[in-house]
């Protein structure tokens, strides 16, 4: 019997219709997904959902009832699209208001630059009541957190200083290892029997196949857990099984197109 994964979970909420239309490819999932792994936070689930706050809030209520932390990226910048604060406001039931250290924040940065502090700028100051500040050193315009749930630009650069502001204050555990091993000429359908027989001899380790296509194609094979020792050992198993097979294993991904 394979035993629970005791480490925190998270899940991502990527929010915006500009990702869903496809005009925005969305970078921000990748680099959490990488981060949360070194930090020993296993990410279980990611969500794509529409500026629209019904979705918002059933997202962020679901999400945040089953993992310890969920993150959100985009929807909390100065344009009228941008409802994320006031979409999780509503999910815990909580006025959306001025923040008062936000607004001082804002205000004073805006000056320093001699850029009118309008309206449309005001929104960003405005937060579900309880909610504290997460600076950043890209921008001035804070991101916040409230109960487990952390709410960050959808920008790449900022939503990366943003969780890079928080990741000292997330709690993880063992962080998770990964190794990569490819054979050029090597079929799925080849290796698959096999390649199942290993997973069942390595319960801790979560062994995935991934065929390549260029000329020549192939199969690389990615390890995964938080013990070095088993991952090594599935990998030294797939190479074995690779040999078996005629085909030489190659440590790392395979040679791009």
């Amino acid at each position: 019997m394979t035993t629970p994964d005791p480490r925190p979970t998270a899940a991502i909420i990527i929010i915006g219709d500009e990702v869903l239309s496809g005009r925005t490819h969305d970078s921000n999932l990748p680099y959490l997904a990488r981060r949360l792994g070194e930090l020993g936070i296993r990410l279980v689930e990611a969500r794509v959902v529409p500026d629209q706050r019904e979705a918002i809030v059933r997202a962020v209520n679901e999400l945040r009832a089953r993992n310890d932390y969920v993150f959100t990226t985009g929807g909390i910048g100065p344009t009228h699209d941008d409802i994320t604060a006031e979409s999780i406001a509503a999910a815990f039931g909580v006025p959306w208001e001025r923040n008062e250290e936000a607004w001082r924040i804002l205000a004073e940065d805006y000056a320093k630059r001699g850029v009118e502090f309008n309206e449309a700028r005001q929104r960003m100051a405005m937060m579900p009541r309880g909610a504290t500040l997460v600076r950043c050193e890209a921008v001035a315009a804070p991101g916040f957190r409230i109960g487990n749930v952390f709410v960050f630009a959808g920008v790449p650069r900022i939503m990366q200083s943003m969780f890079e502001a928080v990741a000292p204050t997330l709690a993880g555990g063992p962080p998770t290892v990964s190794r990569t091993v490819h054979a050029i000429g090597a079929l799925e359908g080849q290796i698959a029997k096999r390649l199942a027989a290993i997973q069942a001899e390595h319960p801790t380790v979560a062994i995935g196949s991934y065929p390549f296509y260029r000329d020549p194609g192939g199969v690389a094979i990615v390890a995964r857990g938080t013990d070095r020792a088993a991952v090594d050992a599935a990998i030294a198993a797939v190479s074995a099984m690779f040999r078996d097979f005629g085909f030489e294993p190659r440590e790392g991904e395979p040679p791009p197109a």
